[in-house]
């Protein structure tokens, strides 16, 4: 969309362009049927009006862009008068040399040469300005969307460490109990590695894949815990064929399973996913403890903090995050509109 843009942009320019340049060559020519002289004149003076496209492109090219974003305004205005009054001298001396004496006297006063001079130089101006101030707008436009894929890319980049930390965790204290589980966790876990090292590199995933990949970690959550921890986990609908920025559902899982259990009494998380061919609501509650200790680890919430970051980069427009304590409770929901602009 971006190069299609500019791309109409630039063909914009050239039309105004053209169409400028043949009014202004050419409609003299085409006014000057039946006036002999009036046409031996404009067919003389064509060296002379072919000088002003290297003005007109001077003031545009190099004296907006280069004086006058380098050296502000009152210099650019100076130099506007010097390339006025060396242009107009120009054309005194190019008619003195072009023009016979009968048509010489009538057209080489200081007034007829200088009205030219100073119309192009305003249509220059205006005209330079206008690009100037749109290229401004598009190397902003490009140096945000450059600085916002540097912090996508970072963001992404401390999804698989910090996962992969709360994973060997869990399987460290299943091989300390000795648990004959330990197996069938590594196994999970390589399933879900796989998918993060190979499928999660892209930019974005279908949702399909990514909906595998959060089934495949709650079935391994519920492999760790078995029944000392009530999961349940509800899909209504099924994924269509959107695409999705991969682990974007993940964090709130985590942070479930990470606050929902341990201090708290007869733990239950409950994950939703309902589908339809726009919309994507996740939901995700877990019981928490009333009097549950702050944590102080400075890793703490940085699933959250990253999800919310990537969700204001992704789809500024088009999700709704809520995350509210009810009671007992800590509910994080998501919604999500596919195909919004």
């Amino acid at each position: 969309m971006l190069t299609r843009k500019i791309n109409t942009e630039k063909l914009y320019r050239l039309l105004f362009l053209l169409l400028f340049w043949s009014m202004w060559l050419g409609w003299p020519f085409l006014n000057s049927e039946g006036h002999e002289t009036f046409r031996r004149f404009m067919v003389l003076m064509i060296p002379v009006n072919l000088t002003f496209i290297p003005l007109f492109f001077f003031n545009t090219e190099w004296l907006i862009p280069k004086i006058l974003d380098k050296r502000g305004v009152s210099s650019y205005v100076v130099s506007l008068f010097v390339m006025i009054a060396a242009v107009t001298v120009l054309h005194l001396l190019m008619k003195d040399w072009l023009l016979p004496e009968d048509i010489h006297h009538k057209h080489r006063s200081l007034y007829r040469t200088l009205i030219p001079v100073m119309f192009i130089t305003a249509v220059s101006t205006g005209y330079g300005f206008i690009t100037y101030l749109l290229d401004q707008e598009k190397r902003r436009r490009e140096e945000k969307q450059e600085r916002l894929q540097s912090e996508l890319a970072f963001l992404r980049s401390q999804i698989s460490p910090h996962f992969i930390f709360n994973i060997l965790n869990s399987l460290v204290y299943l091989i300390r109990s000795r648990s004959e589980l330990a197996e069938a966790v590594t196994i999970k876990l390589s399933e879900l590695m796989r998918y993060m090292l190979y499928e999660s590199a892209d930019a974005q995933v279908s949702l399909d894949k990514e909906v595998d990949y959060l089934s495949n970690y709650i079935e391994l959550q519920q492999l760790r815990f078995g029944e000392d921890v009530d999961i349940r986990f509800h899909k209504e609908g099924r994924p269509h064929s959107q695409i999705i920025e991969p682990m974007l559902m993940i964090p709130f899982v985590e942070n479930a399973f990470k606050h929902g259990v341990g201090y708290v009494k007869n733990p239950l998380i409950d994950i939703s996913l309902i589908f339809d061919e726009k919309t994507l609501t996740f939901i995700v509650k877990n019981k928490i403890a009333p009097d549950m200790p702050e944590d102080k680890d400075s890793n703490s919430g940085i699933g959250l903090r990253n999800v919310k970051r990537r969700l204001e980069l992704l789809y500024p427009h088009s999700h709704q995050l809520t995350l509210r304590k009810d009671n007992e409770w800590f509910v994080a929901e998501l919604e999500l509109q596919f195909g919004h602009e």
